[in-house]
């Protein structure tokens, strides 16, 4: 006589919780969108901070060191930072001061073929000393070493030397996986304060929620 095992339930809400963590890690992916743009950052010592300020409205000092970074990004949290040597010393070792004027030390990385716009190929990184009057802004000293630049109707900066030609912040499709990265692993100290998706919240719920389900199928069948 065959003898048949009836599977517990807890053995299908475990199958369940598989099927739903796997969807759960899709649609995370599916979700994840971002931004073209040239970010702007300000050198703290060894280290770059997403500037407070917009280029148009800073007013760096004599000695400052400042970064332009075209990349796709979601946020300024999730923003590359510029690549390479960032000291004033050498960036402005030949540019002499001059009564009146300001030497601000510029390092603009026009970021990684996979951040580029179809059909354009980003320029090497490089390095200016813009020097500028003493009450110029980061927008001015900028315009001084790399034109030509291009601003949208909302002054939004949307190309340092040409590159790129076309576009300007446009939303675009990312996923964690196959974003583009620079090699360094930290990311910029300015925030936006987003979290996890309703989606997300709601789904990990449910987990529980079935989770739970299990246990007290399992008592009542022991009781």
């Amino acid at each position: 006589m065959t003898t048949y095992r009836r599977r517990g339930p807890a053995v299908t809400v475990l199958g369940l919780l598989g099927v739903l963590c796997a969807l759960l890690a899709g649609a995370g992916q599916a979700q994840a969108t971002g931004y073209r743009y040239w970010s702007f950052w300000d050198r703290d010592g060894s280290a770059w901070v997403y500037a407070s300020q917009g280029p148009s409205t800073a007013r760096p000092s004599d000695g400052d060191v400042q970064g332009f970074r075209f990349s796709v990004s979601e946020d300024s949290q999730d923003s590359a930072k510029p690549r390479g040597a960032a000291s004033f010393d050498s960036i402005c070792a030949d540019t002499p001061a001059r009564g009146g004027e300001k030497r601000v030390a510029l390092v603009i990385d026009f970021g990684t073929a996979q951040d580029a716009p179809s059909g354009e190929t980003p320029p090497k990184p490089r390095t200016a000393c813009a020097r500028v009057a003493d009450d110029a802004t980061s927008a001015e000293a900028l315009a001084a070493v790399a034109k030509p630049l291009r601003y949208n109707n909302q002054a939004l900066l949307c190309s340092i030397a040409g590159y790129p030609k076309t576009g300007c912040g446009e939303q675009v499709s990312s996923s964690k996986d196959t974003e583009s990265k620079d090699t360094e692993k930290d990311s910029a100290v300015a925030s936006d304060g987003g979290g996890p998706s309703v989606g997300l919240i709601a789904g990990g719920a449910a987990v529980v929620v079935l989770g739970a389900a299990a246990v007290w199928q399992t008592r009542r069948r022991r009781g």
